[in-house]
């Protein structure tokens, strides 16, 4: 079997209240179809929780005019811990959560009317595409990005996750790693500057080596179709020894937890990652179960530790109430599932 990369699954968004930030997510963002919600110990990722299985819970959903989900995780065994310093653009790992939107102004005053943080107005990026940034009540922060490729016509001003910030100590280096292992092979722009559109976010007047990555395959896949295209940006401070986000914490405390793809093929993505230099760190092994969906799920760590999971689903519900689940593992791994099962997830719509 050949490795196919569907695109981002989702984001993994640690946080103290899963409901609570859920909510803010669905009104703010559109993240209102649930795939599941659990809670249990992550007694796999013994690795990045202190050698200890640690109690959460988590509620995976989606935004259905397209693009990637939010995995919202909050501890139950502890009490989730911020960085113990301010954090800056720079600094290692996943610094913003890039949001998918059809047009900035829209986008922009739908999310004014509703109070929130802005860090930016509407600015120009070096492609000189308009785009905005802003915080969430939990000090995430995120790109509302423009994209022109989508799922359905939702009528909801922004779409799912579409990609990430990274802060990388050696922008070359994690090139190569964003490349040959998740395919973002086109450089869209590769500057040095201090750059206008960072002013407003915690450290953005330094200058910076800038360098966004895009796949040039259109994604296949089960869900490539909802999923749709991504971008990954690297930023790399100059000037100042960067820290890590997660240093002295765990995975799963508060922030921006890892960047996760859906995949088919893990054993031969395995052997992929190992011969690069970057073998699986957590392996579920067989078919990990989450209650209402299941698959097969590990990590890798990108040149500066920053957490990429990888997840071969097997099974999801497309109407619990009736039964009716998708075995994956027996369709075609190439192609999206049929309009009218990606669309009948909207039944389980949460609204408020």
């Amino acid at each position: 079997m050949s490795i196919i990369i569907s695109g981002i699954q989702q984001m993994g968004v640690g946080v103290k209240n899963v409901h609570e930030a859920w909510k803010w997510y669905r009104q703010n963002f559109g993240f209102d179809v649930p795939i599941f919600e659990e809670a249990a110990e992550a007694k796999l990722m013994l690795p990045y929780t202190g050698g200890q299985p640690q109690s959460r819970h988590a509620i995976l959903a989606f935004n259905l005019k397209g693009g990637g989900g939010f995995e919202v995780w909050q501890y139950k065994s502890k009490d989730p811990q911020p960085p113990a310093f301010e954090v800056q653009l720079g600094d290692l790992g996943i610094f913003i959560t890039k949001i998918k939107m059809p047009d900035a102004r829209t986008a922009f005053d739908f999310l004014k009317n509703r109070g929130t943080n802005f860090l930016t107005q509407i600015v120009t990026d070096p492609e000189g595409k308009e785009h905005f940034y802003v915080k969430d009540p939990y000090n995430n922060i995120f790109e509302l990005a423009l994209f022109d490729d989508w799922y359905n016509n939702e009528n909801y001003p922004t779409g799912g996750v579409a990609g990430a910030v990274v802060g990388v100590s050696d922008i070359d280096k994690s090139i190569k790693f964003y490349s040959e292992i998740l395919g973002y092979n086109t450089i869209v722009y590769d500057k040095t500057a201090k750059f206008d559109d960072f002013a407003g976010i915690s450290g953005g007047e330094n200058e910076f080596r800038r360098v966004l990555l895009r796949h040039s395959e259109p994604r296949k896949g089960h869900f490539s179709a909802v999923f749709k295209s991504s971008e990954i940006e690297l930023v790399q401070v100059k000037g100042r020894e960067p820290r890590k986000i997660y240093e002295n914490r765990f995975w799963g405390e508060l922030g921006f937890i890892h960047l996760c793809y859906d995949i088919t093929g893990m054993k031969e993505l395995g052997e992929k990652c190992q011969k690069l230099g970057h073998s699986f760190t957590v392996d579920s092994a067989n078919s990990f179960d989450m209650g209402e969906a299941a698959g097969h799920f590990t990590y890798i760590e990108d040149p500066d530790g920053t957490l990429i999971e990888f997840v071969e689903t097997h099974k999801i519900p497309v109407i619990k109430k009736i039964g009716w689940y998708i075995n994956l593992r027996k369709r075609n791994p190439e192609k999206p599932l049929p309009r009218f099962i990606t669309n009948a997830l909207k039944l389980a719509r949460k609204k408020d």
